[in-house]
């Protein structure tokens, strides 16, 4: 049965945004003590400033990209995200979230963004459907399907378990999947795409139920840290 959401909102991730993020690294560096450098380096990408994440970017794509860093450009040992989508879960094991709507104001946020579109209710299909697509656009950019899937929950607080896949570069892990927004109560869950240095975590474990769809087992805990260790701070 599909897990319910109260709330999605995303715009689609295209192949021109995920090539952007890839070749973010590898930019000019723009020094983030200069401010009249790093300004005149988003007008020049069409990108803005955004407040929906900490010391966050619009990228001229629409999306929103924070970094480990104030400017993200030519930082090959930062990690940026790019999120296309944010969800608002229910925990059907929280009787006071299962019909919680208090979140709903900040959901609007995200749907007025310009070429966003909100889904109320939604479901876990839903956001998998996003998550889909957002991977069809990265493997048209890297030519390769990802390395490794994986269905689980252990990068958000609350909501339904959803697909986590890994790409590698030479340089960089490529995750696509939710991850906790760290925001208000940390209820909501980006729907995001990370590009972070493979030093988080060099090596890149099996996953004994890849591909499978199934749920998260104790025996795909290394992939499940792997993971963690590239998204989260």
């Amino acid at each position: 049965m599909p897990i319910p959401v109260h709330a999605l909102a995303h715009r689609p991730l295209t192949a021109e945004a995920v090539a952007e993020l890839v070749a973010l690294p590898y930019a000019l560096p723009v020094d983030e003590d200069d401010d009249a450098a790093v300004e005149a380096e988003l007008r020049r990408r069409g990108w803005q400033w955004e407040d929906l994440v900490c010391e966050s970017f619009r990228t001229g794509h629409g999306h929103v990209l924070c970094s480990d860093v104030f400017s993200p450009f030519g930082e090959l040992k930062a990690r940026a995200f790019l999120v296309f989508g944010e969800m608002y879960p229910v925990d059907p094991d929280d009787e006071r979230m299962v019909n919680g709507t208090w979140l709903n104001g900040y959901m609007e946020g995200w749907e007025q963004l310009p070429g966003w579109r909100g889904t109320r209710p939604a479901t876990d299909q839903d956001c998998e459907a996003v998550l889909a697509q957002a991977a069809g656009a990265v493997t048209e950019v890297l030519g390769t399907a990802p390395e490794r899937t994986l269905r689980s929950a252990h990068t958000t607080a609350h909501g339904p378990a959803l697909t986590h896949r890994v790409w590698r570069t030479p340089t960089h892990a490529l995750i696509l999947g939710p991850s906790a927004d760290e925001g208000p109560y940390g209820y909501l869950t980006h729907l995001q795409l990370s590009a972070t240095p493979l030093s988080c975590a060099p090596d890149l474990p099996p996953s004994p139920t890849e591909d499978t769809g199934g749920p998260a087992t104790a025996d795909d805990q290394p992939l499940a840290a792997w993971i963690t260790a590239h998204t989260n701070g």
